[in-house]
């Protein structure tokens, strides 16, 4: 019988979930996880399939690689999920973990375990997470803490105001044009930040594309 991680559901009504992230950083008694019932099919199918894939099964926290991957409709999906309010933080004591039909393990029995085998704390589960320090308060953390903050503040650009046309004027196309261009630079931002955190964790194939690539040129 295969055994897939990352898959479990809530104790209280068995609905489905997928846990992103087993602990959070200075709450090793929460975890972050996504429901899946109620994604849209297009989004359902697209992460389920990617829960079942060999990257998604070696990675120690499931939020890793969806923070790397993007759904059909081209938005990350991690971002997304957090920015359309769809993954919820949970006490780690509320959560089944379901690696195959016929077993179960509470979540925070399973931490239990997993910080054992790794001679560590609970408290410190979360330094396992790709780009963790070893050693910081939530205050302290910033990439791995942008990644499990509370999904009431969502990781993405922040939206540029609506630009506004003075009274009784209308905007013109350089305004419109002016406006597009400033949310553009916002967005390549992010996706700029996004490469990076693609390339930490998977390293070795851009570092051999770009060495092909300086071989050609000269």
């Amino acid at each position: 019988m295969i055994t897939i991680k990352h898959i479990g559901k809530i104790k209280a009504n068995g609905a489905k979930v997928l846990v992103a992230f087993r602990t959070l950083p200075g709450e090793s008694n929460m975890a972050l996880v996504l429901p899946v019932a109620p994604l849209k099919d297009e989004y359902h199918d697209s992460i389920m399939k990617m829960v079942e894939t060999d990257q998604a099964q070696e990675v120690f926290e499931l939020g890793e690689i969806m923070f790397t991957r993007t759904f059909p409709d081209g938005r990350p999906m991690l971002q997304a999920l957090r920015a359309d309010g769809s993954l919820i933080k949970v006490p780690t004591d509320t959560i089944v973990m379901t690696p195959t039909p016929g077993s179960e393990i509470d979540l925070h029995q399973l931490n239990v375990l997993i910080a054992e085998q790794k001679n560590v704390a609970i408290d410190d589960l979360y330094t396992f997470v790709s780009g963790a320090p070893k050693k910081a308060t939530v205050e302290e953390i910033v990439e791995v803490k942008d990644l499990m903050r509370d999904v009431g503040e969502p990781n993405i650009p922040k939206k540029q105001e609506p630009l506004k046309a003075a009274t009784n004027e209308v905007l013109s196309d350089k305004d419109i044009a002016k406006s597009y261009r400033s949310q553009a630079d916002a967005m390549y931002k992010e996706a700029a930040r996004l490469r990076k955190q693609a390339d930490d964790l998977d390293p070795i194939p851009k570092k051999a594309t770009k060495k092909a690539e300086e071989t050609s040129d000269a």
